[in-house]
């Protein structure tokens, strides 16, 4: 067939064509209103993002500035406002101080005034719609994060159809202090204010979540790290209850040494003679004391650590006597970690002899038993043992003993993880070949690019992709799979894991052995 020179000249003009339509697409959404919602507080304004395919509305309040007489109590509602509130911006994070390089934020600075989130959600979400919910807690050791992360900010999520919130919290001194004054002040209860922080923001959610199109009853909290942490430790919380239904752990969790938490009683004698470091002789004076002043001490003493308690309250009871008893939130479960949490150190020059002098030196006639758990016949096998003991005893250990507590306890699915896939070479981390700690972060959002200095490989966007569709079908459903997908089995009826990298595979649990040997054993022996 013969083209007519009407044909050719419609063919040459199609990308001017196509052109056009982009630009005056951009047009239009850089004309379009700003998008409103209603909240109990008061109306917000927020923005387009992603081209105008998603709405975002952020430093939304969702308690009462903690300051002033409110330091170191439970959170309060947040006040109403009258006319439009602007949510183009994000809030405060909270005081914190410098702690890793990868932590970039792009909020006004650290305050006491930082209890606020942000909501993502699709551009046709519309209020009465039942869109499921994803709250995320951001990590950071109790000691720095917000949800200004670029990490965590325009989720890929999103574009799954889901309803994304990030949120800060309470840190450090100012989240976790549980002195003897405050206990006396509060009941005989003290600290555990981050955590409270949290729970207000789950109860906003559930009561203002309708109006951004999402489904008040099917909310999915998730975290990293601390925020895993966090996770764990609102699975056994009273005030918690009913306010989420699904949870997911990324690599960590209540149940081991790294962040303890002991019980009040216990934490109350060392935090007051922090205070009285301070020179504070009550509270009073100590809520009028400037917020630099008490960060800068406790950044001194950083090693003492502020983070949860068994208060008796609002954690009436350490988690491994919770879930012993069956008393942890039965919802659906995500628990994992990466295959590289803590690694290269130990294993640096190891080899096969030095593998068996290790075991022998620190755990004597166990050695045998060690190696059994621990192989390295062969000094590949050795480096390989060294960095999954390492990775363990800092964050797998107390993971594991949480996906095996809902695994014999909870009386929900339970899946387990393990991300395999090492991250790119990049100035922080310029070898390359490690899943370290918080490798997934960019993979679960979607925000490969923020990563400076990362060559990403097809691969990568590939895995990223897949992770982002189980995360969010099991918000959606309680079940990871479906979408094409690799089936993941559920761990608490097969013991079976599935590892993310490319490609994703499932095995049986083979490091098992290395757990119940850490389980019964001090870390070292010397």
């Amino acid at each position: 067939m013969i083209a007519t020179q009407e044909d050719m000249m419609i063919r040459k003009s199609s990308p001017i064509c196509l052109l056009l339509v982009c630009f005056f697409a951009q047009f239009a959404y850089a004309q379009a209103a700003a998008p409103k919602v209603k909240t109990t507080q008061g109306e917000a304004a927020g923005k387009w993002i992603h081209d105008g395919k998603e709405k975002a509305f952020f430093g939304l309040p969702y308690a009462a500035p903690p300051t002033g007489d409110l330091r170191w109590k439970a959170p309060e509602p947040p006040a109403k406002w009258s006319g439009v509130r602007d949510a183009t911006k994000f809030g405060n994070r909270c005081e914190q101080w410098h702690v890793w390089d990868d932590y970039i934020f792009t909020d006004a600075g650290p305050s006491e005034d930082c209890l606020y989130l942000n909501v993502y959600e699709p551009a046709a979400a519309k209020r009465g719609g039942k869109l499921p919910v994803m709250v995320w807690i951001h990590g950071g050791g109790f000691l720095a994060g917000a949800g200004s992360e670029p990490r965590y900010t325009n989720p890929a999520l999103v574009a799954k159809g889901v309803i994304v919130v990030t949120l800060n919290y309470r840190l450090n001194v100012f989240g976790f202090l549980a002195s003897e004054d405050l206990a006396k002040e509060q009941g005989g209860h003290a600290g555990n204010y981050g955590l409270m922080d949290i729970v207000a923001a789950l109860r906003w959610v559930k009561a203002n979540i309708g109006a951004f199109g999402g489904d008040a009853n099917n909310v999915t909290i998730f975290g990293e790290s601390a925020g895993s942490f966090a996770v764990s430790a609102l699975s056994v919380a009273p005030s918690a209850r009913g306010l989420f239904q699904k949870e997911i752990g990324e690599s960590g969790a209540f149940f081991g040494s790294v962040i303890p938490m002991t019980s009040a009683s216990e934490r109350a004698k060392r935090d007051q003679a922090f205070v009285t470091s301070l020179g504070a002789t009550s509270l009073e004076e100590l809520r009028a004391m400037p917020a630099d002043k008490i960060l800068d001490a406790a950044k001194k003493q950083r090693g003492i650590g502020f983070s949860a308690v068994v208060d008796g309250s609002f954690l009436p009871e350490s988690l491994p006597d919770a879930y012993a008893a069956g008393r942890e939130a039965h919802v659906p479960s995500i628990i994992g970690w990466n295959r590289d949490e803590r690694a290269g150190v130990l294993s640096k020059g190891m080899t096969a002899e030095k593998w068996k002098a290790f075991a022998k030196e620190h755990y004597g006639d166990k050695a045998d038993e060690f190696l059994a758990a621990f192989p390295g016949n062969i000094d590949e096998q050795a480096v390989r043992s060294a960095d999954d003991f390492t990775t363990n005893g800092f964050i797998a250990m107390g993971a594991w003993r949480w996906v095996e507590g809902q695994s014999k306890t909870g009386q929900a699915p339970v899946y387990r993880y393990r991300f395999d896939r090492p991250a790119p070479a990049e100035p922080l981390h310029p070898t390359g070949k490690y899943a370290f700690h918080s490798t997934e972060l960019e993979y679960v959002f979607g925000t490969l690019d923020v990563r400076h200095g990362a060559t990403w490989q097809p691969a990568d966007r590939k895995l990223s992709d897949e992770v982002i569709t189980y995360w969010t079908n099991f918000a959606r459903t309680g079940d990871p799979n479906g979408g094409g997908l690799p089936q993941w089995p559920r761990y608490d009826k097969e013991k079976m894991v599935i590892h993310l990298d490319d490609p994703i595979t499932v095995t049986l649990d083979t490091t098992r052995a290395e757990f119940e040997f850490m389980a019964n054993e001090p870390p070292l022996r010397r």
